[in-house]
């Protein structure tokens, strides 16, 4: 929904298990129509969409987009912005670190990608601008060494460079603004602040420089990529690395960085007691949520400050009566307006610290919750998906009042 004229709120349709397009649509159907009539109140209502790469080809191979596109229209939805993250297969298998295969060394990403953009350039309505976020370019974990994680890099920069080409020629020729928003994640190549600036600096304009040489005069070349290469900044996941919004975005925005979307999601965390033996409740209430479908990568905060990470919760468990451990999160994505779970506290706090950033100094156009892991919760928080949608929305603008 538009909060303003330039600014819009909406949910991730990943939420979803539809990873065809008639599913999608029949989602659509079931869940983002119904909603719009109760949390728009007779206004238009955007939707956060996901398209498998299944999903995305079958959408232009039965040549619905005009079919959809009028179905929207009709029923006063739009298209503002997509995840382009999962590639496919998202709910009811193991999904764990295949979440980021392809990478972006694939030209199968580069593809799936530019269709996705193609697809939301012919949905996003008139000067609203549009943005799909993506993998943070590949899983750490698959680089053995130096070598391949700086060749991951150099070929990833290469295939992100042809999706701003892409991305240029589509605002030449429609006006459109589009930008492709990398999302940081523990494990993932780009993870944290730190990581984001040193890509941009390191890799994405000096490579992006040589490869518009001649093609765009060089003094517009860096504000080409700025406009669009932006981040999406995903609360949990920065809340799982302990970084402070009012830290983390001014630093990034200082150097021309935009921060494309928000995604707004909360991650789970306890403190640690001193004496080992008294963990134990504490590692009965992390297992709850120790599932076998997503990555649920745990981020330790020793006694004296250092992090130790975790690429998912069975390792950092099996480790947590070390003393030197004072407390974990782990990136699990929880309701939004649950702030604690027993022994366990949600990151709520840290999703309340960013909206009250963005309220002082809004700095980005696109906010979309993203709790997509009801059917993976312990049994007593797996609530009706229409009602506990539309209580993270209305959580969210509530928050946004303040």
């Amino acid at each position: 929904m538009r909060l303003n004229p330039q600014t819009h709120l909406t949910y991730c349709t990943n939420i979803h298990a539809s990873e065809d397009w008639p599913g999608m649509w029949e989602s659509l159907k079931a869940y983002a129509l119904p909603l719009s009539k109760d949390l728009a109140k007779g206004k238009s209502f955007g939707i956060g969409l996901w398209l498998s790469n299944r999903a995305s080809q079958e959408l232009l191979a039965s040549e619905q987009l005009p079919e959809f596109k009028q179905w929207l229209n009709s029923n006063g939805l739009y298209v503002f912005t997509c995840n382009a993250f999962p590639y496919g297969g998202f709910h009811r298998q193991v999904v764990k670190d295949k979440v980021h295969h392809p990478d972006w060394q694939s030209r199968d990403r580069l593809l799936y990608t530019k269709r996705i953009i193609d697809i939301l350039s012919e949905l996003l309505p008139e000067g609203v601008e549009g943005g799909l976020s993506t993998s943070p370019l590949t899983y750490k974990h698959w680089l053995k060494t130096a070598a391949e994680k700086e060749r991951a890099f150099q070929v990833a920069t290469q295939h992100i460079l042809q999706v701003v080409e892409h991305l240029h020629d589509i605002h030449w020729r429609k006006g459109q603004v589009i930008h492709l928003d990398i999302e940081p994640e523990p494990d993932g190549l780009i993870e944290n602040t730190k990581e984001v600036l040193d890509y941009y600096q390191n890799y994405l304009i000096p490579a992006g420089h040589a490869y518009f040489a001649g093609k765009i005069p060089s003094q517009r070349i860096e504000e080409v990529l700025l406009r669009h290469i932006t981040i999406c900044y995903d609360v949990c996941h920065f809340a799982v690395a302990y970084e402070e919004p009012s830290q983390a975005i001014p630093k990034m925005l200082a150097q021309g960085i935009r921060i494309g979307k928000v995604q707004i999601s909360a991650a789970l965390k306890a403190g640690l007691a001193e004496n080992p033996l008294d963990r134990s409740d504490i590692l009965a209430a992390f297992n709850q949520f120790n599932e076998n479908t997503y990555l649920h990568q745990v981020i330790a905060r020793r006694r004296d400050g250092c992090l130790v990470q975790f690429p998912d919760l069975t390792p950092a468990l099996a480790v947590i009566e070390n003393p030197d451990f004072a407390e974990y999160r782990t990136h699990y994505h929880v309701p939004l307006f649950i702030d604690r779970y027993g022994l366990l506290e949600s990151t709520q706090e840290d999703i309340v610290k960013a909206l009250s950033f963005f309220a002082e100094q809004p700095f980005t156009n696109h906010l979309e919750i993203e709790t997509y892991t009801w059917e993976v919760l312990p049994k007593e928080l797996q609530l009706d998906l229409k009602s506990s949608i539309e209580r993270e929305v209305n959580w969210v603008l509530n928050q946004l009042k303040h």
